[in-house]
């Protein structure tokens, strides 16, 4: 028996500026030195859109303009018995930088701007490359 009562819905965001994308290496929890989207909980009444923008602010200290969803992550945790202790579903959208000079703080350990390629080779939380392509190519679609 869980002592998980249900799935917890997350907003992240893939925020970009000139080409890059920003990104944090997760300072605590089950993705610990993983590279990651800036994001965290939806708060009941709060829009997926503006948990997005709001939890980029207050992890890495930017403001961002969600755009467009750019995917969809589900993460399941298990302990060493193979016991649920927790699972959430992450809608990760694509972003513009709007202000803001990046820092790192309880939650990231360390903050950084990539190009998209580059992803794919950095220690990173599940589907991250996938979800930074997908957001790079619906923010140049016209």
């Amino acid at each position: 028996m869980s002592d998980v009562s249900g799935p917890i819905l997350a907003a992240s965001a893939a925020v970009f500026r000139d080409g890059r994308v920003l990104l944090a290496r997760r300072a605590r929890g089950a993705g610990a030195g993983l590279w990651s989207l800036p994001g965290g909980r939806v708060e009941p009444g709060e829009s997926l859109a503006a948990a997005a923008a709001r939890e980029v602010m207050e992890e890495v200290g930017v403001r961002c303009a969600p755009v467009i969803l750019a995917g969809v992550r589900e993460v399941i945790l298990r302990d060493g018995a193979g016991r649920l202790t927790g699972h959430f579903v992450v809608l990760a959208y694509a972003a513009r930088f709007v202000s803001g000079a990046p820092a790192t703080g309880p939650e990231a350990a360390e903050v950084a701007w990539f190009h998209p390629d580059e992803v794919a080779n950095l220690p990173a939380t599940e589907g991250l490359a996938e979800v930074v392509s997908n957001a790079a190519a619906l923010l140049a679609t016209p």
